[in-house]
């Protein structure tokens, strides 16, 4: 069969324009370098150990039971529905009724395509805190939306965001503010004075607010009391937010694919509109499972945190007598360095080279961002792996 080109026999391009500036992503192309190389990939943000053994025997069980085997509801099960709504109640506080206020997805990815496809509109602005996660400016695209990023800029030892900044891009035109918090990759958690801000300028100027809370149970409180606070529980929020939360992160499933968003009635069936015709349903007698891992008692999370803590800690520290500059994360298992103390200046070419010189890969940063200058020395290293890996993964990074 002949080789597929890049356009029609007419000289159209086969790829919609949406998606003309989207090419294989930044993971894909280090993670089969790692393959290719042997190296320890630090690149992509899945855990080398399996979740809590319950919960696995859950989903067998619900297998086995022929639970979750056909299609589940489109909204999800009642048990999952009813789960999340009570984490939200008893996390946060955050009152949501499982069978209107509640749908779940395949994935947090999921959910932000299909917030994004249902609540803009072609020519629509959408602001989007800089460097941000991948999907978000490709799901921006296929809403027909314009991205306006706010770029979070390193200060004093983590990345801030700037309010001036925030405020004077809104326009007659901004649509909706995608936020995500815990922040992926730099590890900023906004704080309780930078929401309140948020929350008062999404009311003033009536926009709607998409959060991406993923790594809500990964936040790290080195003493000063940082903590997750959800947007939808500042003043005039619950009823123009849509949050996002996903069980991958909390429970290292990362393949299960259970997302999940919370909000009112009407934004959720919008939300649903577009979700039904994406995925329709997914993770069945996964959908069980994590039902019960919701349920889990506060000791595991307090565990989670601790553990992830202490391979943060150890990265950070290895990065650091490597010569990096480091950026310590408050939240997520993404550590964000500098690499120009090592004389280097392109985190692009740093990374395609990094394997071969020491066997590590980790993600250069500025893919994340419109403005890649800004994004050009900075490096992510995930740090949710093994702790004889990253042990190694530092030994290595100090030949540099």
């Amino acid at each position: 069969m002949a080789a597929m080109t890049s356009t029609s026999g007419s000289g159209r391009p086969l790829l919609n324009r949406r998606l003309a500036e989207f090419g294989t992503t930044i993971f894909a192309e280090m993670s089969a370098l790692a393959l290719k190389t042997g190296a320890i990939n630090l690149g992509q943000g899945f855990p080398d150990t399996d979740g809590p053994e319950e919960i696995r025997e859950a989903a067998v069980r619900a297998l086995r039971d022929g639970r979750g085997n056909q299609y589940p509801p489109g909204p999800g099960i009642p048990e999952l529905r009813t789960a999340i709504a009570e984490h939200q109640r008893r996390r946060y506080g955050l009152a949501y009724d499982p069978d209107r206020e509640v749908l779940v997805t395949a994935g947090a990815t999921e959910a932000i395509a299909a917030s994004l496809l249902a609540l803009v509109e072609p020519g629509d602005e959408v602001i989007a805190l800089e460097p941000y996660y991948d999907s978000y400016a490709a799901s921006i695209a296929l809403a027909g939306g314009t991205r306006v990023p706010v770029t979070l800029r390193p200060d004093a030892g983590r990345f801030r965001l700037d309010l001036d900044e925030l405020r004077d891009a809104i326009t007659p035109r901004t649509r909706l503010l995608l936020l995500n918090t815990p922040h992926n990759p730099t590890g900023t958690v906004l704080t309780r004075a930078e929401l309140t801000e948020i929350a008062k300028l999404a009311v003033e100027r009536d926009l709607l607010v998409v959060t991406d809370e993923v790594y809500e149970h990964l936040v790290f409180d080195d003493g000063d009391g940082t903590a997750h606070i959800p947007l939808a529980s500042f003043p005039g929020m619950r009823e123009r937010t849509v949050t996002i939360g996903s069980a991958g992160k909390t429970y290292s499933f990362t393949g299960w694919k259970v997302g999940w968003i919370t909000s009112t009635p009407e934004l959720v069936t919008a939300v649903r509109s577009a979700k039904q015709f994406l995925t329709y349903v997914a993770s069945g007698p996964f959908q069980y499972a994590i039902a019960e891992a919701l349920a889990l008692p506060d000791s595991y999370f307090t565990s989670f945190q601790q553990d992830m803590r202490a391979k943060r800690d150890l990265l950070s520290e290895g990065l650091t007598a490597a010569g990096f500059d480091v950026y310590r994360p408050a939240g997520t298992y993404f550590v964000t360095t500098d690499v120009r103390p090592l004389g280097e200046a392109d985190g692009f070419a740093f990374c395609r080279a990094l394997p071969e010189r020491v066997g590590v890969v980790a993600i250069p940063n500025a893919v994340f961002y419109d403005h890649r200058e800004a994004g050009a020395p900075f490096v992510r290293f995930a740090f949710c792996k093994k702790d004889e890996v990253l042990a190694e993964a530092v030994s290595r990074l100090k030949s540099l």
